[in-house]
């Protein structure tokens, strides 16, 4: 069963986050932990006051008219703007929502099986996967199933509830990669290998503040260990990652710590850990087939009767077809159809109608400026799709819509409908991706949203990508051309700059394995880039080379610095007409807002301790299911550890590995019957090994009611923990 039928909301949960906000509004609940809740369940604060981003989840980008509606629904009721911006990793961001509205908005998602759970914070977020997963002829299997058994795995599991940092995962179906494995932090890519399916997997990349590429972890993996290999990453970056220095606790920083041969070491342990606890757990199985070579044409005959007959049928050296001088007669339909096994259209988005691999079936892209759709656009696109009898669009990650399963003869009422609602087919040029920057977000240098509709990819149709500051949510190391804003000091004045990138590909071009992060360019004053942009491209259309990647990466090293030495300069004489931002009629400035929220808010230390241990119960009750009874016996002693230093901790002791060392530091701290009992237990694990069913079942009730005491004391010396989901079933 697909995410798309599953029901990924939880109604209670609604509840218990509408009554944290009662407490809140009450002054029950302080800021901080306030924050940490509404990011827990998808909801972002924004620059102005009172008003927060509302992020919905949509895996795999996959969306059904009835969720269409829901979210115009939410859009239209709750957002004082009614805008939902569809963002590169396929989520829908609804802006401008007070906090108190949030519960109904997610009752209203709800109903059509969406959630905001975990679209924020430190957790596993939204996952991707390339768009055209399903109904590409060049993939090996449509991934997406593959992606929904990740998703209800992750979602709500105590690992995933407090981690150091965000995790990010994305699904390709093919070597093409259109998922670009290469910045996440896992990047899961269907792969064949001596005549064997199964999957690469690439882990340790990101953009933002020190961008790294990813590395390979596995060089080919079966389905059946695939979910091994991701909660094995998770667990990796939850035990080993940062917590205290937020700016390094992605996964890729310990990369960076380990080495390369280090990680790949402590992957390997996390595995086959996870191996062990997993091994019984059912695992998703695709069809896997050969990839197709061929364009299904859309009529048996390529041409109608009255195309000219000095019309002729062409081949380009990138395999696309295209018709020269075709009449008003020729088939619209074949004019614009790519040979599918010939070219890639990009990243998991064709910007053409794309022949799938079911016969007669074509995928409909839909351009979005900006991202952006009003309720009447979604409640129209929704109508549209019923009255063709189509089940399904997707979100881009260059946030456009593809429309998936369209017969020919459908194309056009779909166009004339689409036409209606202000909508159309990507055209060249428009490939200009951006984050909200200042309009909304915390963190925005510049105003990139209203840049953005300035520029143009030109005739090359080049990929532009314009955030509004370093964290590169619209992932400007990966564009053809890619900015992001930050504040230079020039002549004693703050100036509004963006700097550049040129050349990035998260997906592999020209047969180059895994793509290649941008090079990085000079950075200019805004009101200058829109000049530069256009400079760069002359230059490039002037060479005759079609490849933009191939002719940027064939300069020399300082090229860009040279071609836009100009630019950059600013003179003292200059310096009025460069101090504005666009949209602005005031000198720039920085706003300290008090930072972002993207890093997240920690509940208190003790709270991811709790949640730890819930991992290493449900681990330890699989291993029991599987009869490994030494095995679960040593994550009796792992919840132990957890909870006794973390409660010792609480009460401002130090942190303690050895079990008998935090057994005397709780007796000091906490003396009674809560470091007794601790104690007691503690005694009785130094035999596991050997341990039979019934000893271990007893150890493990006697852990679980521990467990249940531990929280209740927690909660009394801290009121406003809430420590609910990481009790034992029986609590």
């Amino acid at each position: 069963m697909s995410v798309n039928a599953q029901n990924l909301s939880d109604l209670a949960e609604i509840d218990r986050f509408e009554q944290a906000i009662q407490a809140f509004n009450a002054g029950n609940l302080d800021l901080d932990r306030m924050t940490a809740v509404r990011l827990q369940h998808g909801v972002y604060g924004q620059r102005q006051h009172g008003v927060h981003m509302f992020r919905i989840k949509v895996p795999g980008g996959r969306l059904t008219p009835d969720q269409l509606d829901a979210v115009a629904d939410v859009a239209a009721s709750y957002s004082q703007k009614g805008i939902a911006h569809v963002t590169t990793r396929h989520s829908i961001q609804i802006h401008f929502i007070p906090l108190d509205s949030t519960p109904a908005a997610m009752r209203r998602i709800a109903k059509v099986g969406m959630t905001t759970r975990e679209a924020c914070s430190n957790t596993v977020r939204n996952m991707t996967a390339c768009g055209l997963s399903g109904v590409c002829p060049r993939e090996r299997v449509d991934v997406t199933q593959h992606l929904d058994g990740a998703v209800i795995h992750f979602l709500r599991n105590p690992l995933n509830q407090q981690l150091p940092r965000k995790f990010k995962f994305s699904f390709s179906a093919c070597e093409a990669d259109c998922a670009q494995a290469l910045l996440h932090d896992c990047g899961v890519v269907a792969i064949e290998k001596n005549g064997q399916h199964g999957f690469m997997v690439k882990a340790g990349g990101g953009l933002g503040h020190k961008p790294r590429e990813a590395i390979v972890v596995e060089e080919f993996i079966q389905e059946r260990e695939l979910l091994f290999a991701l909660e094995a990453l998770v667990a990796l970056h939850n035990k080993y990652s940062d917590r205290t220095k937020r700016a390094k606790s992605r996964i890729k920083f310990l990369v960076e710590r380990f080495g390369e041969q280090g990680f790949l070491e402590k992957y390997r342990e996390e595995f086959e850990r996870t191996k062990q606890a997993l091994a019984a757990q059912a695992y998703a199985q695709g069809g896997w087939h050969q990839p197709g070579g061929h364009a299904r044409l859309p009529h048996p005959n390529p041409l109608d009767e009255t195309t000219s007959h000095s019309t002729r049928l062409h081949i380009t050296a990138a395999k696309s077809l295209v018709i020269p001088q075709a009449g008003e007669g020729a088939n619209e339909s074949l004019r614009e159809l790519h040979f599918n096994g010939g070219e890639i259209p990009g990243p998991g988005a064709p910007r053409k109608l794309f022949a799938q691999r079911q016969a007669g079936l074509f995928v409909l892209p839909v351009a979005l400026p900006t991202g952006d759709m009003t309720p009447v656009q979604l409640r129209g696109v929704a109508a549209l799709l019923r009255a063709n009898s189509l089940s399904e669009i997707r979100t881009t990650q260059d946030q456009n819509l593809s429309i998936l399963n369209v017969p020919q003869a459908s194309v056009a009422a779909l166009r004339s409908g689409l036409a209606e609602l202000g909508l159309c087919d990507p055209v060249a040029g428009d490939n200009v991706v951006a984050c909200p920057g200042t309009s909304t977000c915390r963190l925005g240098i510049t105003a990139s949203p209203v840049i953005a509709p300035q520029l143009s990819g030109g005739k090359a149709d080049l990929r532009i990508r314009v955030s509004g500051c370093h964290n590169g949510c619209a992932q400007p190391e990966t564009g053809d051309i890619g900015i992001y804003g930050e504040g230079k000091r020039v002549h004693g004045k703050l100036v509004p700059h963006y700097q550049m990138y040129f050349a990035g590909s998260g997906m592999p071009i020209n047969g180059m394995n895994g793509g290649a992060l941008a090079l990085k360019g000079p950075a200019l004053p805004v009101v200058r880039i829109k000049q530069a942009i256009e400079r760069v491209q002359s230059a490039h259309l002037a060479s005759g080379e079609a490849s933009f990647f191939a002719w940027a990466r064939a300069q020399a090293p300082d090229y860009f610095k040279q071609l836009l030495a100009d630019l950059a300069e600013v003179k003292a004489e200059e310096l009025q007409s460069v101090m504005r931002d666009y949209g602005d009629a005031a000198d720039f400035r920085v706003l300290n807002l008090g930072g972002g929220e993207c890093a997240g808010v920690s509940q208190a230390l003790i709270g991811s301790n709790f949640f730890e241990a819930a991992h290493e119960r449900e681990y330890r009750n699989a291993l029991v299911f599987q009869l490994k009874y030494g095995e679960a016996a040593h994550c009796n002693e792992a919840i132990l550890r957890l909870l006794g230093s973390g409660v010792a901790q609480l009460l401002e002791g130090e942190r303690q590995d050895d079990m008998h060392q935090i057994a005397g530091q709780l007796k000091q701290l906490a003396p009674g019957a809560l470091a007794d009992e601790f104690a007691r237990i503690t005694s009785g694990l130094d035999h596991s090994a050997e341990i039979s069913k019934e000893a271990l079942a007893a150890i493990s009730a006697a852990v679980d009611n521990w467990t249940i005491k531990a929280a209740a004391f927690a909660t009394e010396k801290d009121v406003q923990l809430d420590l609910a989901e990481t009790l034992p079933k029986q609590a």
